[in-house]
């Protein structure tokens, strides 16, 4: 599995282009929870990111996109969603200074960061149901499975769904969601569902 800065970047548009459509499902998960407003954290900091990248020159090396899309993500809208996924990007356009090409161990760094980077700035593991709960298993199924880039994500789609399942009998820990206490079980975790929804985007931007 290898991607050009180039394939990366028409992978990444074709994503985040799709990824607004699942505003709504994240904002009624996110308000049993929550504020409400992971839905439009997430579209607003999508359209944010494909303006952002589509801006960049062509000589842009991939620790420029990821740079440019931590930086329109975090500031897209005020939330701590947008913070913790912006700063996770930030750190890990530093895992591939100077690349111009993805490969399997680079998307690794690249994950392994952005999850170091949560797990530090929002005091957070897996179990606390968020977003890590989908993208730490995700990247342990990734670094062992082999084939294809399809069938790789394929397996990571997979793990993720079982995980995002698996949140809901969970209490949250974190955030907002915290604050409800035992109400917050029986409802699974939306900022693992929406990273489900972007591998599932990506997926479809593979294929197509």
């Amino acid at each position: 599995m290898s991607f050009s800065c180039t394939e990366l970047r028409d992978l990444l548009t074709r994503t985040l282009t799709a990824l607004p459509a699942h505003a709504e499902e994240l904002r009624e998960l996110d308000a049993a929870l929550g504020d409400g407003d992971l839905g439009i954290t997430v579209q607003a900091g999508s359209v944010a990111v494909v303006k952002a990248i589509g801006a960049l020159p062509e000589t842009a090396s991939v620790s420029d996109v990821l740079l440019a899309a931590g930086k329109a993500f975090s500031t897209a809208n005020p939330s701590t969603f947008a913070a913790l996924i912006g700063g996770g990007l930030l750190a890990a356009s530093k895992t591939v200074t100077g690349k111009e090409a993805v490969d399997k161990a680079d998307v690794l760094a690249i994950g392994r960061a952005l999850a170091g980077r949560i797990t530090e700035r929002g005091k957070s593991q897996v179990g606390d149901k968020t977003v890590l709960d989908a993208l730490i298993p995700s990247l342990d199924t990734l670094d062992a499975t082999s084939g294809s880039a399809g069938d790789m994500l394929a397996a990571m789609i997979a793990k993720s769904q079982e995980q995002v399942t698996a949140t809901a009998s969970l209490q949250s820990q974190k955030g907002r969601a915290a604050w409800v206490q035992e109400r917050s079980i029986g409802h699974p975790d939306p900022g693992a569902t929406a990273y489900l929804r972007f591998l599932e985007a990506l997926d479809s931007a593979l294929k197509g």
